[in-house]
């Protein structure tokens, strides 16, 4: 088993699914476009790790159900959908394992989590659950890149947090290589997430990653409350919107 046995999950987010929610970039049209060129829109769709919605909604209007699920009830509880979306369905599910029966959707798309599950086990019910002809489409993002002039308030934020960091980190920082996928390759392209965002907004940005809080429970103190008159001072007017961006990367695979 190329990522070892599970018991339950490894909850990384449901302490801060509220800021999860609040905080966390929307994913670019140009991503569930390329998607979209591959899986017609009457397609039904799974997506697993949904946690607060950020990927549901740019699927919901592409396809034509969503069947979201996470293991997190912290998370579907802040999930976009929750405020009312025809076409998506939530549950508290694992992504090893749904409720869907066998080759009932065209797609898989799984946005950011895939580092944290059992891929043997996940592959293997992407294989269940996908039609002939499906697809499973994976991305993530890596760090973002420091803003002009941030660069030393934002590296000495990083430095403070950068042991708290999950060991599952590096398949992001790898985008994914190596892995045993279990379907072929479709053609993709690297893309960048882009956001303009006013400081506080970056603030609980910061807040939100799973080093941030596990560096808070660790010492007591929140770094980024710590970091917060240099990234504020480097930043400039609090409220003047700034651009972030990080590298996006994608996988699509068909089942043949």
């Amino acid at each position: 088993m190329n990522s070892g046995a599970r018991i339950g999950f490894k909850d990384h987010f449901s302490g801060v699914a509220d800021a999860y929610a609040a905080a966390r970039p929307e994913y670019p049209d140009e991503l569930f476009d390329l998607i979209a060129a591959r899986v017609p829109g009457n397609a039904n769709a799974w997506e697993p790790g949904c946690g607060s919605g950020q990927a549901t909604r740019g699927l919901a209007a592409r396809f034509a159900h969503i069947h979201a699920t996470d293991p997190s009830a912290q998370q579907i509880a802040q999930h976009w959908a929750q405020g009312g979306a025809s076409n998506v369905t939530l549950a508290v599910e694992p992504g090893e394992r749904t409720s869907l029966p066998d080759a009932s959707v065209q797609l898989v798309a799984i946005a950011q989590a895939l580092h944290w599950l059992d891929r043997d086990a996940f592959f293997a019910e992407c294989a269940r659950v996908l039609a002939p002809g499906g697809v499973l489409a994976a991305w993530g993002y890596g760090d973002f890149v420091a803003p002009e002039g941030m660069v030393e308030a934002v590296e000495d934020f990083r430095a403070q947090i950068e042991s708290y960091w999950p060991p599952e980190r590096a398949l992001i920082d790898a985008e994914y290589a190596g892995f045993d996928w279990p379907f072929p390759a479709l053609p993709t392209q690297p893309m960048w997430l882009e956001v303009e965002w006013s400081l506080p907004h970056f603030l609980r940005y910061l807040s939100s990653m799973s080093a941030t809080a596990r560096c808070r429970a660790d010492i007591g103190e929140d770094p980024v409350a710590r970091h917060a008159a240099a990234l504020s001072a480097a930043w400039g007017e609090p409220g003047e919107p700034r651009i972030i961006r990080w590298p996006l990367f994608v996988h699509l695979r068909k089942k043949p």
